[in-house]
This record gives structure tokens, C-alpha cells and sequence, in this order.
């Protein structure tokens, strides 16, 4: 009883200043954060990843910050569980930015949870551990659990940074994650549904808002999230087409960048392929020129990725190229050390 109340007025030194600003609607909800925006659904995802059998939401202090935007971007779910801070962010979008984004989040979630108090005291100021994990449902294949480093991003990587943020991603695609699936039914459901929105909306002859409504409709019937799409259904087929358009025109946005790049290689590549050509004596054709420079745009590539302590296979992913095709161009860089 004594070690209860006791957690309890722990609890309680964390309680947010309420007076704060109210926040512009400069970004939209995902179907994600509406789910577990319910403390009964949020408690169940917790104790599924957590490996706990609570039952009562109310020891959940969410403490999430609705004016928290960074570039348009918000973190989607906060609150403190057994004095943890948990953050948890839903993407659909692959992205080894999370770390820098988490960093900003949490230190508004601490300036808040501390305002009152005097950083300048004798008496260390305690704060709830912070626990950061992305929940990943894109369409880019990924492990079923990874993590990113904040570290990864440093120009100059150290041993033991004196910065560090670790992220825990979770792939929720139907179909992954399978035991987290099994103890949080309203995620299994929640990956039962976008699979069947991208199922309908890569038809051809189907308009989005067809898709939506369509995966909407069949959810409810055959009992998938059932109770949550008929309160919200509205808001939902809304969202989910905003969703689904974001997520189009990211895909749209990371190929041009792609064929810019793509282009500007070839470009460097014949002035190379040229500039060599030269130099050899030799008329190498512009293919030949090409090929060259990429192969000496990929090696730049590849060399400044090292300086940074990727591993081959972490090159690989981020540059989406064959590891066998990474390998014999880090041996080659090796053997010229």
C-alpha cells in the first residue's frame, strides 16, 4: 500500500502545466493516433509491447503535445507508464531521420514536465525514463524489429557519443510482427485495414475514395475494427485518403529525386568518362563515360558513408544497391589506404 501511494505522488511531480497555447491545425490526424488516442486501446498496445497485464487505463498520464510541431511535424502518441516516458510515433515513410526528431520532441516533453523546478538547485531534478519506439507500416521491406541511432547521424562519429538517442522500429504490416500482433488485436486490425486500402486503391479503375470506402465497409462487416470505423466512419475515410495521398506523393517525391540524381550522375560520369578518356589516350564512348562515373559517384558515395562508421550492410540498405556490389567497392577502397 505504502510503495502505491508512493508511486502515486511520483506520478503526480509530472503532471503538465495545462496553461498553454493553443494549437494551430497545421497537420492533419492519422488513423493511427484517432485509434489509440482511446486509453483502453493506447493500454492494450503497452502492454503488448511491454509484456504487461494492466487493466486499468487511468494509470496511463498521457501527456502528449498538441503545439509540439517541428516542420509540420508532430509526435503522435506520449505519456508515462511506470514512471517511463514513452514516445511513440506511427510512419509510413521510411525514415532514419527519427532520432533527430525524437531528440526535439523530448526535450519540450522534459521543459514542460520540469518547468516549475529550479535546474539550478543542489537536488538532482528527477525524470521519467524516456522510451522511444516507431511503429512502421511503408511499403519498404524492413525487419520486423530494428533500430536507428542518433549517433548515425554524426559528421564525426565517435566510440561512445556523448549524445545518444536510440529509436526501436516496428514493422505492423499484416503479415510481420506476428506476437506483437497476437497480444494487441487493435494493431492486427489496424494492419488488416490499411492492407486492404492499398489492395483497392492500386486498382486502376477504382478511384481513392472508392478504395476507402470499400475496405470500410468490408471491415465492418467482417467484424475488423468494427466498433471504431462505425463511430468514426466519416473521419475516417477522410483521413485515410489524406494518408494515402501523403504517402502517394512522398513515393512521387523520392522518385524524381531519384532521376535528378540519377541524371547529374550520368552528367558527372561523361565529363569523367571523357576527362579520362583523355588522359588514357583513349576514345571512350559516352556508355563507357557513364558507366565510369557512376562507378566513381558510387565510390565517393560509399567513402563518405564509411567516414561516418556505416557497416556495408547498412550502406547497402540506404543506397537500395546489391551488398555484393558494396563489398568489392569498400575492399577496393581498403586496398588504396
Amino acid at each position: 500500500m505504502a510503495k502505491r501511494k508512493n508511486q502515486k505522488r511520483r506520478s503526480k511531480k509530472y503532471q503538465v502545466n495545462n496553461r498553454q497555447l493553443k494549437a494551430k491545425r497545421m497537420y492533419k490526424d492519422t488513423i493511427f493516433r484517432m485509434l489509440y488516442h482511446d486509453k483502453e486501446n493506447l493500454l492494450s498496445l503497452y502492454n503488448a509491447v511491454n509484456g504487461r497485464e494492466y487493466t486499468d487505463p487511468e494509470k496511463l498520464q498521457v501527456v502528449t503535445l498538441e503545439n509540439a510541431i517541428y516542420m509540420g511535424m508532430k509526435n503522435d502518441l506520449a505519456f508515462i507508464m511506470d514512471m517511463n516516458l514513452y514516445l511513440y510515433e506511427h510512419q509510413s515513410t521510411y525514415n532514419p531521420n527519427i532520432p533527430l526528431r525524437n531528440l526535439f520532441y523530448i526535450a519540450d516533453e522534459y521543459q514542460r514536465l520540469v518547468v516549475r523546478k529550479s535546474l539550478y538547485s543542489t537536488v538532482i531534478q528527477k525524470i521519467p525514463t524516456p522510451r522511444f519506439l516507431v511503429f512502421y507500416n511503408g511499403t519498404k521491406e524492413v525487419e520486423d524489429r530494428s533500430e536507428f541511432r542518433l549517433s548515425s547521424a554524426y559528421e564525426n562519429p565517435t566510440e561512445n557519443p556523448d549524445l545518444e538517442l536510440r529509436v526501436t522500429m516496428l514493422n505492423v504490416n499484416d503479415g510481420h510482427s506476428s506476437d506483437l500482433m497476437e497480444h494487441c488485436r487493435t494493431l492486427k486490425e489496424y494492419a488488416q485495414y490499411v492492407a486492404r486500402v492499398r489492395k483497392y486503391a492500386a486498382k486502376q479503375d477504382v478511384s481513392l475514395e472508392e478504395a476507402v470506402t470499400r475496405a470500410v465497409d468490408e471491415c465492418i462487416e467482417e467484424g475488423i475494427l468494427a466498433e471504431f470505423l462505425l463511430k468514426n466512419k466519416t473521419e475516417v475515410i477522410k483521413v485515410s485518403i489524406y494518408e494515402y495521398d501523403k504517402e502517394f506523393e512522398e513515393k512521387k517525391l523520392r522518385k524524381a529525386e531519384y532521376e535528378a540524381g540519377r541524371q547529374d550522375g550520368i552528367e558527372i560520369g561523361r565529363q569523367d568518362g571523357i576527362e579520362i578518356g583523355r588522359q588514357d589516350g583513349i576514345e571512350i564512348g559516352r556508355q563507357d563515360g557513364i558507366e565510369i562515373g557512376k562507378r566513381i559517384l558510387l565510390e565517393k558515395i560509399i567513402k563518405k558513408k564509411l567516414k561516418k562508421g556505416k557497416s556495408t550492410e547498412q550502406i547497402a540498405d540506404e543506397l537500395e544497391e546489391d551488398i555484393n556490389i558494396i563489398q568489392k567497392v569498400v575492399e577496393k577502397l581498403k586496398s588504396q589506404i
